[in-house]
């Protein structure tokens, strides 16, 4: 019997178990006294590959009652000759269910644009030599089929979709016209074209139709698969909403409406992780979802009416946060904010433009909180009693101002904003008064301000005039002596190693004639005090060296 293009393979049992007549690659060879061998191992190597798939036999009624067959995923490393056919009985009943061979490579969701083609039994078959493995299609959606299809005992599979990955995989579905046209526009007109060009659009003929570069096979199966159910939403439930995400991806590929807007629904009902929202950020670059559902998602992605500019919304954090109460959730957010402030964060890709002259207004605000509180202090009965009339005690109130001020110093220094701060802290004279007259369990407050500046200037981190820095040096450096006994017991975070070297730093970018005022200052409150002085000896050695070891060899360089 000639072989034809629109002939299926037919399959059929007898009391001795299972046989099948075969076709060009797809079929089994009939028994015979010269291929019995050969028939019995295919057959026990068939049986082991049903018992571990744990799929049903083709035949079977279930597999039978199905819209989509899945005939098989094709790899390219065998090709068998086409044409070569056994004799078939012409009064056997179809077989709607064909072989398959598994191919496990994929990658990515989509795929490319559709080409359609009839199918002719002469081109070349291409199956791997493990031999088949059989998959249970999904259920029918019986509300897509017509009445003539309802009275009918099995479906028609008139199309056969070939979807090529890039990988070089190939999986091969038959499927019912009616419920493939009825989804997806692009499959409608890729069909009804195909009926066209062969001639009278007769529904018996197959009808091919191939996706090339399909980035990932298996999604693309699920969303066809998708169009043979009744409720969607419950497959995408057990999908996920990673692979949610791929499949409305294929299904806008395709215009299949309703898997589009089921994935909508469900990818805005359920939490996201971050690398599905970058998914989802590429998916809407790519395509225009005009539905209300897909608003709701894009409002999730980013704000459509933007109320407050991102730098105004970041100076509202920052004034929360300094004029917060609770220390254990005011030192929460301070870390928070600065991680999404700074300029590595992972949340943007260039930092946010904040305002300078808006960071100063704070600064200057919590400056003026810190004299009050320490003009407060010179009052003898609450400076025993250590009370505000609201019940908190000053000192702590005096540490939460002081603890802003190095924090939005840090602000300013990440920014490159800092040279101001210096000015603004050497020009507090009533805060120099004040600290004069109050005790030392509270005025040590002041130089851990002190502490960060001289720590920037030190570690090259502030870059700011000569005038600034000597005019903070000559400020806050006495008050640091004094007060470096009270920062080595209540450190509140301080590295004092790193405090004194980089005092000692700060103190060698003067001039000689300063830094020999300040070293001396250093020398004689060290000699009194000891430990409860910083250690300034190896930046005195370096003064000591500049001022005089070094000095003929300059004077002798100058001369020439």
């Amino acid at each position: 019997m000639a072989a034809s293009g629109h002939r299926k393979v037919v399959s059929r049992r007898d009391n001795r178990g299972s046989r099948r007549s075969w076709c060009c690659s797809f079929g089994i060879p009939p028994e015979s006294p010269e291929n019995l061998s050969c028939a019995r191992s295919k057959t026990t190597q068939k049986s082991e590959i049903l018992s571990k798939s744990g799929n049903s036999f083709p035949s079977s009624p279930l597999s039978s009652r199905t819209g989509l067959v899945i005939v098989g995923l094709i790899d390219r490393r065998r090709i068998l000759s086409p044409g070569r056919v056994s004799p078939i009985d012409s009064d056997a009943a179809p077989d709607p269910v064909r072989d398959i061979v598994p191919d496990t490579s994929s990658v990515n969701d989509g795929g490319a644009p559709l080409e359609s083609e009839t199918f002719h039994s002469t081109e070349e078959k291409l199956l791997t030599p493990e031999g088949p493995e059989i998959y249970q299609a999904p259920s029918l959606n019986r509300s897509l089929s017509t009445a003539t299809r309802e009275q009918s005992c099995s479906p028609v599979f008139d199309v056969r979709l070939s979807l090529k990955g890039k990988n070089e995989g190939c999986l091969v579905l038959e499927l019912d016209s009616e419920v493939l046209s009825a989804n997806s526009s692009v499959f409608a007109d890729l069909i009804s074209d195909c009926r066209r060009n062969s001639g009278g659009g007769s529904a018996a003929k197959l009808c091919r139709i191939e996706v090339p570069d399909v980035e990932n096979l298996s999604v693309y199966r699920e969303t066809i698969e998708l169009m043979f159910l009744e409720d969607i939403t419950r497959r995408l439930l057990k999908m996920g909403v990673s692979r949610a995400i791929d499949v409305l991806e294929v299904s806008a590929g395709i215009t299949f409406t309703k898997g589009i807007l089921s994935c909508l629904k469900y990818i805005e009902a359920v939490p996201w992780s971050e690398d599905d929202e970058e998914k989802l950020k590429k998916l809407f670059t790519k395509f225009a979802f005009n539905n209300a559902t897909a608003r709701e998602v894009l409002g999730r992605l980013h704000s459509l009416d933007q109320v407050d500019s991102q730098q105004h919304l970041a100076m509202q954090l920052i004034w929360s946060i300094t004029s917060g109460a609770d220390a254990s959730a005011r030192n929460e957010l301070k870390s928070l904010v600065t991680g999404l402030l700074s300029k590595s964060s992972v949340y943007e890709k260039g930092a946010i433009s904040l305002n300078k002259e808006d960071l100063y207004v704070v600064c200057q605000n919590c400056l003026s909180s810190l004299v009050r509180l320490f003009g407060e202090t010179s009052d003898s009965a609450r400076e025993k009693s250590g009370k505000e009339e609201n019940g908190k005690p000053l000192i702590e109130q005096i540490s939460r101002q002081v603890d802003n001020l190095n924090w939005l110093l840090e602000i300013l220094l990440e920014r490159q904003m800092a040279e101001d701060f210096v000015d603004m802290w050497a020009d507090q004279g009533d805060l120099l008064r004040i600290h004069e007259l109050v005790s030392p369990m509270i005025r040590y407050e002041l130089s851990r301000v002190s502490a960060y500046i001289f720590i920037a200037l030190g570690r090259g981190k502030l870059h700011c005039r000569l005038e600034a820095r000597s005019q903070v040096l000559q400020a806050w450096f006495g008050p640091m002596l004094v007060d470096f006994g009270w920062l080595q017991r209540c450190r509140k975070g301080l590295e004092i190693k790193t405090l004194e070297e980089a005092m000692g730093q700060a103190l060698l970018t003067l001039p000689l004639k300063q830094q020999h005022w300040l070293f001396m200052e250093w020398f004689r409150c060290f000699s009194r005090n000891g430990t409860e002085c910083p250690n300034l000896g190896k930046a005195f050695q370096i003064w000591w060296r500049r001022c005089f070891l070094r000095a003929p060899e300059i004077r002798t360089v100058e001369s020439r």
